[in-house]
């Protein structure tokens, strides 16, 4: 072999060993998971359709949970509680005057109401009696007889009436009327404490401490039922949400500590594994083969410390795969 020929094989070599190394490099995936910096997003919604009236706190404002952030109108559902308060004290009365029972003065008037019946039969009696030997005699009428008899029959119900109800006030209330009178009661109670809940739902505070991202009704204006009144960024930092790569899987679990790359930050940040997905983000999922399974993706929160509290949302992110 001339030395000509020796020289254009060892460089034909080198190009392709070169070629083979790049092809390599193009094929290796990058040890990275790549998402963006997110937040809790909690939406504050309105549970009536009411005017704003009060917008104690301005967008992008740190909040503490129980902040006011939101002030609806709430002349209309006081009424709505003054109304269940009247009713409660309403049933509360009545179950309390079933407790009692009734008064010496009721009782009095049904004891001469019964003494008033008796003399009404006496005096219906002794009519009847008459009547009867006037009739032996022949000095008295049929229906005159048939009047008295009807007549003492009518006081002889009446007084076993009056009697009855006498009975019925000294005796008390049944088992079943004060039943009866506190399941009214707890049907007020129940009824007062939904419309103080209602009232309440009025002034929308933060459930949780954070960031006021948003507020997107103005002050006076009407806002629809069920619409957001206020958006609050929960937590004292960010988390990436990353995609992890099928192959880097198995190697993470709840948490971990990674290292984040934020875009902007020279720094990288050490952050903790909050959540992982147990199954890919992306689909077919199954019966893949070996290279098709590597392009997976498993959708993985990382929680970054308190002193990035200041990061904001949307900012590309890396994290380092072990």
């Amino acid at each position: 072999m001339s030395a000509k020929t020796f020289a254009t094989c060892s460089c034909l070599l080198t190009l392709f060993i070169t070629l083979a190394a790049l092809s390599g490099c193009d094929n290796k995936k990058p040890a990275i998971a790549l998402g963006t910096l997110e937040r809790e997003r909690i939406a504050h919604t309105a549970t009536v359709s009411e005017v704003i009236i009060a917008l104690p706190v301005s967008a992008g404002s740190q909040v503490l949970k129980g902040t006011v952030l939101v002030r609806l109108d709430d002349t209309i559902q006081k009424a709505y509680v003054a109304k269940a308060q009247a009713q409660m004290q309403q049933a509360k009365a009545n179950l309390e005057k079933v407790h009692n029972g009734a008064r010496k003065e009721e009782v009095a008037a049904a004891s001469a109401e019964v003494a008033g019946a008796k003399a009404a039969l006496i005096k219906s009696e002794a009519d009847y009696k008459r009547t009867q030997i006037l009739i032996k005699k022949a000095l008295s009428s049929q229906a005159t007889l048939e009047n008295s008899l009807a007549s003492r029959d009518e006081n002889t119900a009446k007084l076993h009436s009056a009697q009855e109800k006498l009975l019925q006030l000294i005796n008390g209330a049944r088992i079943e009327d004060l039943q009866i009178a506190e399941a009214i009661l707890a049907t007020a109670v129940a009824v007062l404490d939904s419309e103080k809940k209602k009232l309440n739902d009025l002034t929308i505070t933060a459930k949780r401490d954070g960031l006021l991202d948003n507020l997107p009704w103005n002050l006076g204006e009407r806002v629809t039922l069920g619409s957001p009144v206020a958006i609050i960024l929960a937590g004292s930092a960010p988390f990436a949400r990353v995609y992890v790569p099928e192959p880097y899987r198995v190697k993470i679990k709840v948490a971990d500590k990674l290292t984040v790359q934020v875009d902007g930050l020279t720094d990288t940040i050490i952050g903790t594994v909050r959540w992982i997905s147990s199954e890919p983000a992306f689909t077919p999922y199954f019966a893949l083969n070996q290279e098709e399974r590597a392009n997976l993706m498993y959708l993985a929160e990382i929680q970054l410390p308190d002193s990035a509290a200041e990061l904001p949302m949307g900012v590309p992110a890396q994290v380092i795969m072990p």
